[in-house]
């Protein structure tokens, strides 16, 4: 009997090491992106630099990172493998697919969408025709207006405590971007929480050559959340782009920030904590 002993008891510690390996190498969360990537090189762009960069940081932070250009995905059976999403440049346009994912929303995943996912504008190719996605659940509207050329900005947080932005310092300079203004005015939404806006050191944003392209004064919010869902909205996402000349040479990039890039790794992780209900 001592002998049997003797030959199962390393058997037995073999067995739970292996299964302590195993669950340690476990993903933290899953994460799957969307994205269509053939419009505006400027968004192309950004849609290559993300997958590489949300890549790299996947193996850093133990999380699992897959991409897709497939919106068909977007469905109540793949949705349910993921704790979050990310829109990388556009959003769904089937009505099976909005409603997959605002039943996944509903039901407690998490979303991270990044610049152009946001934008509606009637009439346009991407008209404002998704009520709960525009105005509920983003509650920016229709697009308004931007700046151009991409510039950086001085961003200001709006609230240092919460996880995506407890470890930036109170004012940082961001990547060069076209920034986005939204017919609604966010701050009179209850359910919207604004997180950072752009600093008025900042101004005059943007070059032009359009006088309406130049921003001088005003109130705009380029990252907030929903309270009632697990989300964040972050209005980077377009590298500037040489159109002039025709060489659609990237003049720059938006993982090129060291700060910028902790916003979002923390956001990232504090969507990763919470779970779908099943």
């Amino acid at each position: 009997m001592k002998k049997m002993r003797s030959l199962f008891l390393p058997l037995i510690i073999l067995i739970l090491v292996f299964s302590a390996n195993v669950k340690a190498n476990d993903p933290r969360f899953k994460v799957i992106a969307f994205y269509t990537g053939i419009n505006d090189q400027a968004h192309v762009s950004f849609v290559h630099e993300a997958n590489h960069w949300f890549k790299k940081i996947s193996a850093q932070h133990h999380f699992s990172y897959e991409s897709t250009n497939n919106w068909n995905n977007l469905n109540t059976d793949y949705l349910s493998r993921y704790q979050v999403v990310i829109f990388l440049d556009t959003r769904p346009d089937s009505a099976s697919q909005r409603m997959a994912f605002q039943q996944y929303m509903e039901k407690g995943g998490a979303f991270m969408g990044f610049h152009f996912s946001a934008f509606a504008l009637t009439p346009s190719a991407y008209s404002q025709n998704w009520d709960w996605y525009h105005n509920t659940f983003l509650g920016s509207g229709e697009y308004k207006g931007n700046t151009w050329r991409p510039t950086s900005a001085i961003l200001r947080i709006e609230d240092r405590k919460h996880p995506a932005m407890k470890h930036l310092p109170a004012r940082f300079k961001s990547q060069p971007n076209e920034w986005y203004s939204w017919k609604n005015d966010l701050r009179k939404n209850p359910d919207i929480h604004i997180l950072a806006c752009i600093d008025s050191t900042s101004f005059p944003l943007g070059t032009g050559p359009k006088p309406y392209e130049i921003w001088h004064t005003g109130y705009f919010p380029v990252i907030w959340t929903n309270t009632k869902y697990r989300m964040i909205y972050i209005n980077m996402g377009h590298n500037d782009i040489d159109y002039e000349h025709n060489t659609n040479q990237e003049l720059s990039f938006t993982f090129g920030n060291q700060i910028q890039n902790k916003m979002i790794t923390d956001a990232l992780l504090w969507l990763g904590k919470g779970s779908p209900k099943k």
